[in-house]
């Protein structure tokens, strides 16, 4: 099967005058038509909007714009002037940001096209997707299957062909998540590599917007247009990143990093299918020339600090929303407000130094070695059934919470950057996903470790069979 065009030869396309926006943005649209109705990614499809900026964007067809005429989509949490941000919750249902969140601001100068918002759960709380505003947005590969979450909306949008690129939010896996169990790529960058305000103020210490792709170079390019300060975010800095994207356009050289691969970090249960399909991943880059050490930070089971920082925050955020919303919200949404309730100053702080302690473990780590690889996910894609699979490879699993995406967690624990990327398919068609984690401001080195594997195993060439 012929891959289609990711963002990067579509706007090369309309530049060169080899297609036009307009054509573009309609075949996004028929993709909505033809899957959304099955799927439900999209909260709203702007139509008229979107036509329009296609037209604008072949007007200035010989401007050298990196994204003109490209299809994006913007995850509901994240604002964009003049369309709905409920954040999935009935609280919030009747919100229209008149401001752009900055990011959201970058991507369109560049010439973007927004066709549409994306589906989140409420408040971005769970890694599935499913609201009592919008409903339930289900796995294009399998429809009894979730996308994950929070962007499960992003992710399956851009697995079912909508979009080359949608933004998300990732706080506690919620940009990998659904990279992994849709079969798409996620980059969850670096804190304060992207600015995320004009927004909601939801876990402000964890969270980062970011990009779900169809290629490894798409995200680059996403993330390198909305990278930078901001003087709308003041946890926005100048980081060197390196040279984005040359660093998924050139042959990597194996000899220059040292690569380090664990199965389950030291602590995660994974199911047996997911660590085979991640060791052939591995053994497809050790084929072409990657050197690796099994080594993982001496860094303890995340969760509990996690859920000591994430819970004060969200109540912070979310709590006085309680008292009037409180028995509309999602099942489930109000006790996770309620479990941040009693957390004092000094709690929070006691965690933050916690916090700082676990940080110290990884960035030590990072001194030695300049990547490390595991399984984004240590499972396939659950039933829509549940909110939470009950065990994985036999060990049970806390429903508080999402404990099942641990895996997830020290990424946004320490602010580093990780990359999601496809491995294949279980035993049941389902996608499965290699996370690539790397020090702060080592987005370019995840992202060309990524992009290399992508060369060698191009899983991005399929699409999920048609509803």
């Amino acid at each position: 099967m012929r891959a289609p065009l990711d963002a990067w030869a579509m706007a090369e396309a309309v530049r060169e005058g080899g297609i036009s926006a307009v054509d573009l943005v309609e075949e996004s649209l028929r993709r909505i038509r033809e899957y959304d109705g099955a799927v439900n990614a999209f909260t709203h499809v702007l139509e008229e909007q979107a036509r329009e900026q296609a037209r604008r964007a072949d007007a200035r067809r010989a401007a050298d714009l990196p994204l003109n005429g490209v299809p994006v989509s913007v995850k509901d949490h994240i604002w964009l002037a003049g369309v709905p941000a409920t954040n999935g919750s009935k609280a919030l249902e009747h919100f229209v940001p008149d401001v752009d969140a900055a990011c959201v601001a970058r991507l369109k100068a560049a010439g973007a096209v927004v066709v549409g918002k994306t589906n989140n759960p409420e408040f971005c709380y769970r890694g599935y997707t499913d609201n009592t505003v919008f409903g339930l947005t289900r796995n294009p590969w399998r429809l009894d299957r979730t996308p994950g979450g929070s962007s499960g909306g992003a992710g399956a949008s851009v697995a079912y062909g909508a979009t080359p690129i949608a933004l998300g939010t990732d706080g506690g896996g919620s940009i990998r998540i659904p990279a992994a169990f849709c079969g798409v790529v996620g980059h969850k960058p670096t804190f304060g590599l992207v600015p995320k305000m004009p927004g909601f103020r939801g876990w402000p210490s964890l969270s980062v917007d970011g990009p779900l792709t169809w290629t490894v170079r798409d995200a680059a390019l996403a993330l390198w247009v909305m990278a930078g300060p901001s003087p709308e975010d003041d946890t926005t800095w100048l980081l060197v990143t390196g040279d984005l994207l040359d660093a998924v356009t050139r042959p990597l050289h194996w000899e220059d990093l040292t690569v380090a691969v664990s199965e389950d970090l030291g602590w995660a249960p994974v199911e047996p299918e997911v660590r085979t399909a991640f060791r052939r991943a591995v053994d497809t880059l050790v084929d072409d020339g990657m050197r690796v050490v099994e080594a993982h930070p001496d860094a303890a089971y995340p969760t509990e600090l996690w859920n000591d920082i994430a819970l004060p925050e969200g109540f912070a955020s979310e709590g006085p929303l309680l008292e009037e919303w409180g028995d509309q919200m999602t099942p489930g949404t109000r006790e996770i407000i309620e479990a941040g309730r009693f957390a004092t100053a000094a709690d929070y702080l006691d965690a933050l130094e916690r916090r700082r302690r676990y940080q110290s473990h990884w960035a030590r780590f990072f001194t030695d070695v300049d990547v490390l690889l595991s399984p984004s996910m240590p499972l396939p894609a659950f039933g829509t059934d549940v909110q939470s699979p009950a065990q994985i490879d036999g060990v049970p699993v806390d429903p508080f919470f999402d404990d099942w995406c641990a895996l997830a967690l020290p990424a946004n624990l320490t602010g580093c950057p990780a990359t999601s990327v496809p491995i294949g398919f279980d035993g049941d068609g389902l996608p499965l996903g290699m996370q690539i984690m790397g020090p702060r401001a080592g987005d370019a080195t995840t992202l060309a470790v990524a992009a290399a594997y992508e060369r060698l195993a191009p899983w991005h060439a399929g699409r999920p069979p048609s509803p």
